[in-house]
């Protein structure tokens, strides 16, 4: 069995990069670009309709060995205000994801951490239903409704060149340590940014906790702030250059959250007993915070006219209070984009990032694998890592082929196995396809 999936693993990563390499890319040759589908445009709705597929299969390591499949259908709209009620700066935003298939870390590696970042909240979900009115000329941007956290905070679009969940969409110790909302569970929201100079900004928001938003039957269309727990509050400032306007942008952004909602201690149960022996619910506690530094910065670009080069990127992050998961995560990453002569839209790319997991968590994951009658010797630290190449196959379509490594999985999914769970390595592959622009190709 193993040697058959390396083998399917092996010819499906070499069929994909083949076939992404070798594809005549005539969309990509034309000096016009392609001009996307828009029936509405004219009356100022534009229309958005992708998908995202991920495969994973682990070839060794982990509780066994498997392959697992999951998708994302998005649809959506932008409605432009100020076309269609002359409502100067404001854009009605609307969105459905449909999500659905298995995640390859949950039914087989056991860890905490996602090996493919489109899982989650697998049910149509009602994503996005916001108000944006932009202010001063462009310089505020207020935004309200029902939308998460993770998309407008710690967000760049350098994390999602990768598959793996512990970076794309945002590092993953963001939702370990708080309750940062996530996309699509929608909730209550605003959030407000500020330009303060083209490259200087401050931004801060308020999202509703709800424990409701996250169960698996919730659909999102409950507008209901019924069992809400608190907010927390995101916040992040600093330098971003994103026009473009220097020859070499980057960001370097200071950023944290206040979470005043209520979580679960990961460790002890009401009664001050370990949670995970006496089978008592975990003790609610109330209030925690937390820090992190992000930045990227092109190192080499060829040509001032074109997105080619090297870039750099890195992200630093700790707990401040409350009692937590893990108690920091470091991130390094290399992006080349612009790869083969012909390729100016393919990425190479390689990040890896540590988590190291709280002494509270150190403790319950030992107390756990002893009283199977295992060992303590428990890793504090999980290393996640991943090679991808990603290939413009034209305008409408991409596929990323990738390789990822788990360097002492976490035991989440399996707290009493009485040893460490194998190394993973796994096979990946990520593909998408915006619906407007193909239909555009084909016109």
């Amino acid at each position: 069995m193993y040697r058959k999936m390396l083998k399917g693993a092996c010819t499906a990563g070499v069929i994909a990069l083949s076939l992404s390499l070798t594809l005549a890319s005539n969309a990509m040759a034309q000096e016009a670009p392609i001009k996307p589908f828009q029936p509405l445009a004219d009356e100022g709705i534009t229309l958005a309709l992708n998908y995202t597929g991920e495969a994973a299969g682990n070839v060794s390591g982990g509780l066994r060995r498997a392959s697992a499949y999951t998708g994302q259908v998005y649809m959506g709209a932008d409605f432009d205000m100020d076309r269609i009620a002359g409502i100067g700066g404001g854009t009605l935003h609307f969105a459905v994801t449909n999500r659905h298939g298995k995640s390859l870390s949950g039914i087989a590696i056991g860890n905490n951490t996602s090996v493919q970042e489109v899982w989650g909240t697998q049910n149509t979900h009602l994503a996005i239903l916001t108000w944006e009115q932009k202010l001063l000329d462009g310089r505020v941007n207020i935004e309200a409704g029902r939308s998460q956290a993770n998309i407008h905070f710690l967000n760049s679009p350098l994390y999602c060149n990768f598959q793996t969940n512990s970076a794309c969409g945002n590092p993953t110790f963001v939702f370990k340590n708080s309750n940062f909302t996530y996309f699509p569970a929608s909730s209550w929201m605003v959030h407000a940014r500020a330009n303060i100079t083209p490259q200087w900004f401050v931004h801060v928001g308020a999202y509703e906790v709800n424990p409701d938003r996250k169960q698996g039957n919730d659909n999102g269309f409950s507008f209901s702030t019924r069992n809400a727990t608190g907010v927390i509050v995101p916040w992040e400032a600093g330098y971003g250059d994103d026009a473009g306007k220097t020859r070499l942008p980057g960001h370097y952004i200071l950023g944290g959250w206040f979470d005043r909602g209520d979580y679960a201690d990961p460790l002890r149960d009401a009664h001050g007993g370990i949670a995970i022996l006496t089978g008592q619910n975990a003790a609610t506690l109330h209030g925690r915070s937390g820090l992190y530094f992000r930045f990227d910065q092109m190192l080499t670009r060829p040509d001032a006219n074109s997105k080619r080069g090297l870039t750099l990127f890195g992200v630093a992050m700790a707990n401040l209070s409350g009692r937590v998961e893990e108690s920091h995560y470091l991130e390094l990453g290399l992006l080349q984009t612009g790869t083969f002569k012909g390729r100016d839209a393919d990425t190479l790319g390689f990040l890896i990032n540590d988590q190291q997991f709280s002494d509270l968590a150190v403790e319950r994951m030992r107390a756990a694998r002893m009283a199977a009658g295992g060992d303590g010797n428990i890793h504090r630290h999980q290393y996640m890592m991943e090679l991808a190449y990603g290939a413009q196959l034209n305008p409408a379509m991409r596929i990323s082929p990738n390789i990822q490594y788990i360097l002492h999985p976490d035991q989440t999914g399996a707290p009493f196995r009485t040893r460490d769970i194998g190394n993973a390595l796994v096979f990946g592959l990520k593909f998408t396809v915006d619906a407007p622009t193909l239909i555009g190709m084909m016109r």
